[in-house]
């Protein structure tokens, strides 16, 4: 449901509480962004948002939470469904994803269960525009860092996807 920055400002608490955690599941930035209201532009929302999710990063917990509502890549055929179906991607997902080899998303299955593995929480990236290709380097590139590092890395990502979902949410006019 996209909504105007006006009727986003008007909503209950519960209900725009709601809203933002289709963006971005912790509670913590939540509940933070949404006593930020009323917007007076999406700037504004962006920027406070921001603000929101640095807070929310000073405690772990919050940023697993925030991780466990993406889904985990990690079973080959859904995996080729996601890249090699056109008609079902959004246009700009669709870069070069749709030629994924099978030993590129076997590798990406595999990598994402040993990410899983070793860091207990999956592997979070900003994956518009990327191919499979491009998020396997990605994610191959990041597996020797060590854990602290990794939770920057994914609390970065997080923080694109969570500015992109706002941006579709609150799109309506």
């Amino acid at each position: 449901m996209k909504l105007s920055l006006q009727q986003f400002n008007e909503l209950s608490l519960a209900d725009a509480t709601s809203h933002l955690l289709t963006c971005c599941t912790s509670t913590h930035w939540a509940q933070t962004l949404v006593n930020k209201r009323p917007f007076i532009d999406m700037h504004a929302v962006l920027a406070h948002s921001d603000d929101a999710w640095m807070q929310s990063q000073t405690d772990e917990q919050n940023l697993l939470e925030a991780f466990d509502g993406h889904p985990q890549i990690g079973n080959v055929d859904s995996l080729k469904a996601k890249y090699r179906n056109t008609q079902d991607s959004a246009a700009h997902e669709q870069s070069g994803a749709n030629d994924a080899e099978d030993d590129v998303i076997a590798a990406l299955a595999q990598g994402n269960q040993d990410y899983l593995d070793k860091f207990g929480f999956i592997f979070i990236v900003f994956a518009t525009g990327k191919s499979a290709q491009q998020m396997l380097d990605l994610l191959l590139a990041r597996l020797p860092n060590d854990r602290d590092t990794e939770l920057v890395n994914a609390a970065t990502e997080q923080n694109k996807i969570t500015r992109l979902r706002l941006q579709k949410l609150l799109s309506a006019e």
